[in-house]
């Protein structure tokens, strides 16, 4: 199957902080919810952080967040915004920047770890370590007309957007082994609910299911999605010809962390199940398989929400303070010795 990349618009751009010129502590790379929460955790312990936000928040889109107690309905860009106000209260900086090349840099004579990030705009910054919260990039089938309706009529996640098109009438475009589940989810919130099976193979019991609950599966392939005068979806094109009113498509896209220029680190990938994409496999608290770099958010856990993103980035920088600490430490009792031995 075709597949088109969403296209999320870039979010206004945020007002940048100098780069700094000398070495920082932690550098993180992504401004969303994971790497500003990180940032946060890092900031009020007293390290330098700068947080390189490349500007493309993958819930730009949408108009507001739900599901996250104390902002639901607050719209992504306010809550950005809040959360770069709150690192800097601390002193962390936020820079507008495009990381085209990562790489491990030559280690500190005492054996610490150092990171070379080239920005897009030719200036380099040099970090002690890297929390990488790039997020992901959701990926469509390539079906005509589809594209231009996401984060609006085009969703997936029947808690981010499931309240906001209850009682509509929904169409399920079969992707990945999930998309029976997905159909499950968002029957819950309509009983208008057609699947579109497209060849995907649909196992008895979730055909069974379907059955029982009134759910009704179109075999033929989408050839189109149709558009009302509103411009939002009024329908969808068989591949026969038949046309099936909806005015929600729900979908599971394919998700692939946003490592572009960052190949450098040696970042490794782990394929999700039932063809749902990839992500950066992670140990305690984001601890890549990278000795120095640290991964949060959607990149490591494609199934996090807003909240689910921060906490992971929290505890991801709560994690790096806390390896930052002991190797000042070590590096101390190592200056102690060599002063007693000289």
């Amino acid at each position: 199957m075709t597949r088109t990349e969403t296209t999320a618009p870039t979010a206004e751009p945020a007002a940048g902080d100098p780069l700094p010129e000398t070495l920082v502590d932690v550098a993180v790379l992504g401004g969303g919810a994971a790497g500003l929460s990180g940032a946060l955790m890092l900031a009020r312990s007293r390290r330098s952080v700068v947080v390189l936000d490349a500007g493309t928040p993958r819930n730009a889109p949408a108009a507001a967040i739900h599901a996250l107690l104390g902002h639901d309905g607050t719209p992504p860009a306010e809550y950005l915004a809040c959360g770069r106000a709150e690192v800097r209260r601390y002193g962390g900086r936020i820079v507008p920047a495009q990381v085209v090349s990562a790489r491990a840099a030559r280690p500190a004579p005492d054996g610490d770890l150092r990171f070379a990030l080239d920005l897009a705009d030719g200036r380099t910054l040099t970090a002690r370590r890297l929390l990488v919260a790039v997020g992901v990039r959701d990926e469509l089938p390539g079906i005509p007309g589809l594209a231009r309706h996401w984060g609006r009529d085009l969703v997936h996640c029947p808690f981010c957007h499931g309240w906001e098109v209850r009682d509509r009438a929904i169409g399920v475009l079969a992707t990945t082994a999930m998309s029976a589940h997905q159909a499950l989810m968002f029957r819950e919130l309509t009983e208008d609910l057609h699947v579109f099976a497209a060849g995907a193979e649909l196992d008895p019991a979730s055909r069974e299911r379907f059955a029982a609950l009134g759910i009704t599966v179109h075999e033929g392939a989408v050839e189109e999605v149709l558009a009302g005068e509103d411009g939002g979806i009024a329908g969808v094109r068989l591949a026969g010809g038949e046309i099936v009113p909806r005015s929600v498509l729900a979908v599971a896209t394919t998700l692939t962390p946003r490592l572009d220029g960052l190949e450098g680190l040696g970042l490794a990938l782990e394929e999700l199940p039932g063809g749902m994409g990839w992500k950066v496999p992670t140990g305690m608290a984001g601890a890549s398989e990278v000795p120095g770099v640290w991964v949060a958010g959607n990149a490591a856990d494609p199934a996090a929400q807003v909240g689910a993103a921060a906490a992971g980035g929290a505890l991801a920088g709560g994690h790096l303070h806390g390896a930052l600490t002991l190797a000042g430490a070590d590096a101390a009792v190592a200056a102690a010795r060599a002063s007693r031995t000289a």
